[in-house]
């Protein structure tokens, strides 16, 4: 198997995180990972172009092969939100379109699955399965980049018939250390 980078995005008009990886003979491998923050002072259409640009270096400067954006969800009590990750999204997806790069999407819940055995599993228990995949010594910071390595950790499991490490996620309790040295 030839190596494959995957470019996953948590998408937001505040902070997007991004996160790539690269799946091969080897293992998977961090490439890269961080946050794109439009100024909030800025109108909607300004920080559609900031995000925009933003993502277009990121694409430029990890070359994936592909990006994996969540699906878009919001609570009922908050359709606004929906509206406004879906202007993010669509932005993304312009990136990805512009550079040729195919766009896949997965919904959160198959995220927890993929990689903490379960669609309710906590954040704390997908961070902690991020950290331990990518044998980080502590989880990314802000959650965002988290989240967005999470989900390109889950496309390369279930694209490439993958299975998560770990059977079950590491249990956390509040101020322990990392089971793995963290």
């Amino acid at each position: 198997m030839s190596p494959r980078r995957i470019l996953g995005v948590d998408p937001g008009l505040r902070t997007t995180g991004y996160g790539v990886i690269e799946t091969g003979p080897g293992g998977v491998r961090l490439i890269e990972g961080g946050v794109l923050q439009p100024d909030p002072k800025n109108a909607l259409e300004r920080r559609l172009v900031q995000l925009h640009d933003g993502m277009i270096e990121v694409v430029r400067a990890t070359r994936p092969d592909c990006m994996v954006i969540e699906e878009l969800w919001t609570a009922y009590e908050h359709p606004q939100t929906a509206v406004l990750m879906g202007h993010a999204r669509g932005v993304l997806a312009l990136v990805a379109g512009e550079s040729g790069i195919p766009v896949h999407d997965i919904a959160h819940s198959a995220v927890k699955r993929a990689l903490a055995g379960s669609g309710s599993a906590r954040k704390d228990q997908v961070n902690a399965m991020v950290v331990q995949l990518l044998s980080l010594s502590a989880p990314p910071k802000p959650n965002d980049v988290s989240d967005a390595l999470a989900l390109a950790l889950a496309f390369a499991f279930r694209s490439e018939g993958a299975t998560p490490l770990a059977p079950r996620p590491p249990r956390l309790r509040r101020g322990a250390p990392m089971p793995w040295g963290a």
